[in-house]
């Protein structure tokens, strides 16, 4: 498994309806949603998710007329702590590295923010230095399903 994981992304158009058509499809076909992040302009919106099979998720989208695209993103573990995003965040720009968009959801013990940057193996590098880990595709899409 790769040090990067797959994000899931949709354009949304501004209609009725578009959301749950999405998520019905992608429930209608076992895909679970770890992690999902809207955000939108008067126009569209643009639906980003971390799902337990990217590539699958993609496929039945697809199927459905529904385009979607994959982009590779890195999963940080944060520690349960006051600052512990402060300091990773603090390291990546340290090492001049652009970070594009960020979201962040609960994981088991501890939570993850989702990081898309111009340089996904430099930031794994950076925050592995610095004492922090990632979460790698076979921990990341399984995150609070239970059984996992």
């Amino acid at each position: 498994m790769g040090i990067t994981i797959q994000q899931l992304s949709v354009f949304l158009e501004n209609r009725e309806g578009r959301l749950d058509e999405v998520l019905s499809v992608l429930a209608g076909n076992d895909i679970n949603i770890v992690a999902l992040s809207l955000a939108d302009t008067s126009e569209y919106g643009m639906l980003r998710m971390i799902v337990s099979d990217p590539n699958k998720g993609k496929a039945v989208l697809k199927e459905n007329g529904i385009t979607s695209m994959l982009t590779d993103v890195v999963a940080l573990r944060v520690p349960h702590e006051t600052g512990s995003l402060s300091r990773a965040m603090h390291q990546i720009v340290e090492g001049d590295v652009n970070i594009e968009y960020m979201y962040a959801f609960a994981n088991g013990a501890d939570a993850s923010a989702v990081l898309k940057t111009d340089d996904p193996a430099r930031v794994v590098d950076i925050l592995r230095g610095s004492g922090f880990d990632v979460w790698e595709a076979d921990q990341a899409y399984v995150s609070n399903v239970s059984g996992a």
